[in-house]
């Protein structure tokens, strides 16, 4: 990432915020819609759909809605603010900022940030407390740039049969960006953690109405110090070469590699380090899956109150179908690219295959451009459909430790981890 165009220098952040802080402090999120708005481009939703089977659409079927710094995007909840990102925007490698999907969990949320005022504090179990102001966080640490998804636990929830309660995300609720920042072992190193911590806890600017004490008026969440995953955090404060949005976190977020966007905390304000493991809710009891294979179980089993759980971690390998996306009928003869995107949070993308027969044969896909073993890695496969019908055009992908995407769902009551093999109905020629 070094040498990529998405990359971004410090004096450029500098001057660029600068410029942009007071604009940036005055956005009103839930307020009149200002400069930095978009209209509505004219996009429809798809049908409405109330379960209780699975969801049957690519996303949520949700109406659009246009927020501050984004375009329209599929509104599955205002307060709070959970806004869907459209299949079209996944045929580019990095999602575009104003359309990268947005996940806050508690209702007030920054909507000004001053940059004069904001401080990064560094504090708990250390021998020298930090207060950093974004000038300082941005000069005194060394900034590094890494391409990488970030999902949220929840993405396509809404493919759980029986369903599970929660925000019922289609596919959407993923982005890939080129994250610039610094790393934040150097800024626990800059603080001298004491011996005896365990975890280190992240905290941002949001806040809930509920009382204190309880997770509906605090979010935080925390990473074992002994987490591999630490040496690869960035506390970021540019996305795709641009501040943050907003929505999106600005003025600085976690950036967690491979983890589920349950980590990556936004307009994050503390890091504290723990001489004790995080009882919090959101650690104890939230974000917590079935300790069995792929996290899954059933009903009964979680009823009978024997099953185990566990933190959620990293994502499981996916790919993606983006087009054609079967909105239309192709004629039979007609030379078509099929085009998507692959994942993973464990290593990166060896292999695509992609079925045209509903899983009776596979053929490997060409991969495009690696960006990094946690980023999106674009993939295509020509295909002539010689006659009229309906295929069912399925993709999975490897990746370069060895893990196959299933062909199989989960269930677990979270509605998590989800990577079941994805599959488009394409009609071709006459059929009716």
């Amino acid at each position: 990432m070094a040498g990529s165009q998405k990359c971004v220098s410090r004096r450029r952040v500098i001057k660029t915020l600068g410029a942009a802080s007071a604009t940036l402090a005055a956005a009103q999120i839930f307020g009149i819609a200002d400069a930095m708005g978009q209209e509505p481009s004219g996009q429809q939703s798809v049908q409405e759909f109330t379960g209780p089977g699975a969801n049957p659409y690519w996303t949520s079927p949700g109406q659009f809605a246009t927020y501050p710094q984004k375009a329209p995007l599929i509104l599955l909840t205002d307060r709070p603010v959970q806004l869907e990102t459209p299949r079209q925007y996944f045929l580019s490698t990095f999602t575009p900022n104003d359309a990268f999907f947005v996940r806050w969990h508690l209702q007030t949320i920054p909507n000004a940030v001053d940059l004069k005022e904001w401080r990064l504090h560094v504090e708990g179990n250390v021998e020298r407390p930090l207060a950093l102001s974004f000038p300082e966080l941005v000069a005194r640490f060394k900034s590094v740039s890494v391409a990488a998804v970030n999902q949220c636990s929840g993405n396509s929830r809404s493919r759980l049969q029986p369903r599970v309660a929660g925000g019922q995300w289609g596919n959407g609720a993923m982005g890939n960006a080129a994250w610039t920042g610094v790393k934040l072992r150097e800024i626990l190193d800059a603080a001298r953690v004491k011996s005896g911590s365990v975890q280190v806890q992240f905290e941002g600017l949001d806040r809930g109405l509920g009382p204190k004490g309880f997770g509906s008026n605090r979010f935080m969440k925390s990473l074992d110090l002994t987490d591999s995953v630490l040496d690869e955090c960035l506390v970021a404060f540019a996305m795709n070469a641009e501040p943050l949005p907003m929505l999106n976190g600005f003025p600085a977020r976690l950036i967690v590699p491979g983890y589920f966007a349950t980590y990556w905390l936004k307009s994050l304000s503390a890091i504290r380090v723990l001489d004790a493991p995080d009882d919090n809710f959101w650690m104890k009891a939230a974000y917590r899956i079935p300790d069995t294979p792929r996290g899954t179980t059933t009903p009964e089993e979680m009823k009978s109150g024997k099953v185990a759980t566990v933190p959620i971690t990293r994502m499981p390998v996916r790919s993606f179908l983006i087009t054609p996306d079967g909105s239309m009928k192709i004629p039979a003869g007609f030379p078509l690219r099929l085009r998507g995107i692959a994942f993973s949070g464990y290593a990166g993308i060896k292999k695509v295959e992609v079925s045209t027969d509903n899983g009776a044969n596979w053929s490997e896909a060409h991969l495009g451009e690696d960006a990094g073993e946690y980023s999106f890695r674009s993939w295509s496969l020509d295909w002539t459909p010689k006659s009229a019908g309906r295929y069912s055009v399925g993709v999975r992908a490897t990746d370069a430790k060895g893990n196959v995407q299933p062909d199989e769902g989960v269930w677990n009551p979270g509605g998590y981890l989800w990577n079941k093999i994805e599959r488009q109905e394409i009609v071709v020629g006459n059929a009716s």
